[in-house]
Order: structure tokens, then C-alpha cells, then sequence
């Protein structure tokens, strides 16, 4: 009898493992334990009424003997399918080998592919980004270069031309902080207006055609001071794509006061000075993360956490009104009493429900870490503790933003604020919403609209 209760029990654990739903919830990626073990994922529920809210290493749990690479920093979803880009194939400690390009089913977790190499040819490149081009198409930002991704062979098909590291071949390993790995490393990639921006280090925003993978135009950071770099890039509700700003570009870590906004359309630049007691928003070009630099999909505002010393100073939190160019401070955890600080690049917005998800931690020797969950007026909504473990998180990863980005925005539309609101009507030519701003199709049903004003009209399908 005892044998079938345990036959019985292992059985639901099965089931209940099988049956877990990867769409609800919220996905961090961790570096983890750099020289012990690859990087993880764990799955947060936020609202699970059990209160277990914590499914831990999924990766390994839904893929048995499989891990992710070396300090995975990045990690997309899109087109119902998770890109992981990580820095090394397999961490030094670990006994599993991994990949710097790892493909998933977003919904079940399942690895669908893995490679070892960025570049084909096996020369030294780490992984830093991606982004979704199309349904066919992807790009990897690496130590060396943006590299084009077949989505459908899962190939990696050239490098674009114009995005190399002007550095790289000098042959230094991957720990030495002198070689090329840290000098002209492409970063984060956003796209907006049909055009795909690119952090590079050295060179500044490099803009690029992706319909026939070149580079258009490269904005230097000197139109904000001579010598100043670009730490990371993000795009507003409104299109508009926007820059922090390093005081170097040797990876020091040191930011400027300044935010670069760029118009998608035109290509035109306007230095936005911070104001006095707003701090910049860290950056880190030396450990490349993506940076806690984000932008709001349902509101026009821009967050991030910034102070002194740039990436170690994760103890406030910046919002910034894209319209009125105003900042607030939202959170300052010194105030808290509690010694926590945000880890790395660990936070951003969720896409529907404009709450923010941070990961805090109190020392790097300390194996204690919580998630914390924000109003984007930085009120606390809710603490998750977590089993200790050195998970030193990178970004936050929401299912619900699956293939969405600012890509889809048409060319006539303008960016003009007062251009920017209308009407939608359903195909009967019936008013469902008015006073809509353009892209805010929140509390639609699924179906096909048509937004109009008195110069523009655009269609669109939920």
C-alpha cells in the first residue's frame, strides 16, 4: 500500500511539474555564481495565492543535464520563443557545458537549440544582447559586433558591417580587463520607425537599415561633451529613443548628467541636462550588463538608478516624464533602514501592469536576496524572499511583452506630442475609445480598429 501512496505522489509531482504555466508570471535571469556554476532562471508568480511564489533554476528543471552559459546577462522573449545571450559558453566551475546562444519555448521552458560561438569562425566574441527584428530575423550584440540571427534555422547568418570591435584579435583572454573584450563592445540594441539603434562603446549610437542589415549613420557622443560615451539605449511610449550618458568610454563606470534624446525619424539629437539633485543612471561597460536604464510601455517616463559611483550605487530610483523632461526620485532605500541595494541591472517595468520589479541584495558576500515589487510611483506593493543562493540577478523578463517593441510604429506617425491623440473606431465605423494617444491600445478586446485623428489614420489588429 505504501508502495502505490509514493507511486501516487511521484506521479502528481510529475504532472505538476509538466503542467507548469511559463505565461503568468515574471522571469529573472542570474548571472549566478561566477567560478562555481552557470547562470539560472527562476520564475516568480507574484500573485499565487499559496503563497509559493518561487519556482527555482527552470532551466534545469525542464531540461534535464542542460544549463545556460557563463553570466548570462540577457535574456528576450519573443515570438513564443526565450533568447538567452550569455558571456561564455560554460562557467569555469561548472561540470555542464552551456551556451552563449540558447533558444527555449517561452511556454514550456524546453531548449530548443544551443551553440557554443557568436562568430562562426570561433575568434574570441561574448554575448551581451538581442533583439526581435522579425519573425524571421534577430540580432546578437556581442563583444565584437551585431550579429544577424536566422530565427528559423537558428544560424548565425554575418556580422553588420560597421559594428566590429575595433580592438578585437589582439588574442588576450576573456579575464584579462586590458584586452579587447572591454573596448568597443556593442551593447543594448533597441528599434523604433522601422531603424535599430545600437550601443557602441567607442563609436557612440550606431543606427542600422534592418531590412538590409547596414549601418545608416553613427551618432557621436560628443555632441554631449567631448570624450563622453553612450551607456545604453531604451525607447519611450512615444518612439522617441533615448541615451545615458558615460564620461568615458574606457568602462569606468563614471556617467554624466545628461540624458541624449534621439528623434527616429530624422535622426536629430537634443542634450537633456538632468536636474540638480537627480543622479545619472549607472551604466557598466566593464562587466557589461544591460543596465537598470528602462522605459514605461504604458506611460511616458524613463526610470533608472543612479549615484555617485554609477553601478554600485543601486540605492535610489529615477523617474523621468518624457513630456515634461521633469525627475523625481521614487525610491531611496537608505531610507528604508534596511541596507538593501538593487543588484546590477536588475530591474524594470512590467508591460501591463506598469509595476516595477527590482532584485535587492545587502553584500556581495551574502547569499540573501529578495525581490521587491514597485508602483511606478515607488510605492512597495509586495516583498518575495528567496532561498539563499548567490544568484546575482540580471534583468527581469516579462511573458506578457512577447514580440512586442517599438518597431511597429509607422513612419507618418509623427512624434509631435500634440499630433499624437485620436480616435479609435472598430470596422462597423463605431467610436469604441476616444482621446487615445497613439499605441495605448490597453483595454481593447481582440480584434481589428482603426486609430484616426484629424491628419492620420492607422490600422491595427489585437
Amino acid at each position: 500500500m505504501k508502495q502505490i501512496i509514493l507511486l501516487g505522489l511521484l506521479i502528481l509531482s510529475f504532472s505538476a511539474q509538466a503542467d507548469t504555466d511559463y505565461t503568468q508570471g515574471v522571469f529573472f535571469v542570474n548571472e549566478d555564481w561566477y567560478g562555481h556554476q552557470n547562470s539560472t532562471v527562476n520564475y516568480l508568480l507574484p500573485d499565487e495565492p499559496n503563497g509559493e511564489y518561487w519556482t527555482y533554476r527552470v532551466i534545469q528543471r525542464e531540461n534535464t543535464g542542460m544549463e545556460l552559459g557563463c553570466t548570462n546577462q540577457f535574456g528576450a522573449i519573443w515570438k513564443d520563443r526565450f533568447y538567452f545571450i550569455a558571456k561564455q559558453d560554460k562557467d569555469p566551475g561548472a561540470s555542464v557545458a552551456g551556451g552563449r546562444i540558447t533558444v527555449a519555448d517561452a511556454k514550456t521552458m524546453k531548449i530548443l537549440y544551443q551553440t557554443s560561438l557568436i562568430d562562426p569562425s570561433g575568434q574570441q566574441c561574448d554575448g551581451r544582447g538581442f533583439l526581435g527584428i522579425d519573425e524571421n530575423k534577430g540580432y546578437i550584440s556581442s563583444s565584437n559586433g551585431v550579429w544577424i540571427f536566422d530565427l528559423d534555422t537558428y544560424e548565425v547568418k554575418g556580422k553588420i558591417y560597421g559594428t566590429d570591435n575595433p580592438n578585437a584579435g589582439d588574442g588576450k583572454p576573456n579575464t584579462d580587463s586590458s584586452g579587447a573584450l572591454y573596448f568597443g563592445q556593442c551593447g543594448s540594441m533597441v528599434m523604433s520607425l522601422g531603424k535599430v539603434f545600437i550601443a557602441h562603446q567607442q563609436n557612440g549610437i550606431i543606427v542600422v537599415n534592418p531590412n538590409i542589415d547596414t549601418v545608416d549613420k553613427t551618432i557621436g557622443m560628443d555632441v554631449v561633451a567631448d570624450g563622453a560615451g553612450v551607456g545604453s539605449l531604451v525607447v519611450a511610449k512615444d518612439g522617441s529613443v533615448w541615451a545615458s550618458v558615460t564620461r568615458d568610454v574606457k568602462g569606468s563606470g563614471s556617467a554624466l548628467p545628461y540624458l541624449l534624446r534621439v528623434d527616429p525619424k530624422t535622426l536629430t539629437t537634443e542634450v537633456v541636462p538632468l536636474p540638480e539633485g537627480t543622479a545619472a543612471p549607472s551604466n557598466s561597460w566593464y562587466a557589461w550588463t544591460p543596465d537598470t536604464f528602462c522605459a514605461s510601455s504604458i506611460t511616458n517616463t524613463l526610470y533608472w538608478s543612479g549615484g555617485s559611483n554609477s553601478w554600485f550605487s543601486g540605492r535610489q530610483v529615477f523617474k523621468f516624464d518624457v513630456d515634461t523632461y521633469k525627475s523625481t526620485k521614487i525610491i531611496d532605500l537608505d531610507a528604508d533602514g534596511e541596507n538593501w541595494r538593487i543588484y546590477g541591472c536588475s530591474m524594470r517595468l512590467h508591460p501591463v501592469t506598469d509595476e516595477l520589479y527590482v532584485s535587492l541584495y545587502h553584500e556581495f558576500s551574502k547569499p540573501v536576496y529578495v525581490t521587491r515589487r514597485y508602483r511606478n510611483d515607488g510605492y512597495k506593493i509586495k516583498e518575495y524572499s528567496m532561498i539563499e543562493n548567490y544568484w546575482f540577478p540580471s534583468i527581469p523578463v516579462f511573458p506578457q511583452a512577447n514580440g512586442n517593441d517599438a518597431s511597429g510604429l509607422p513612419d507618418d506617425i509623427l512624434l509631435d506630442k500634440s499630433d499624437r491623440v485620436g480616435v479609435i473606431y472598430n470596422l462597423h465605423g463605431r467610436v469604441v475609445k476616444s482621446n487615445v494617444e497613439f499605441g495605448n491600445w490597453s483595454g481593447l478586446d481582440a480584434g481589428i480598429y482603426i486609430w484616426r485623428n484629424s491628419s492620420k489614420s492607422h490600422k491595427f489588429i489585437l
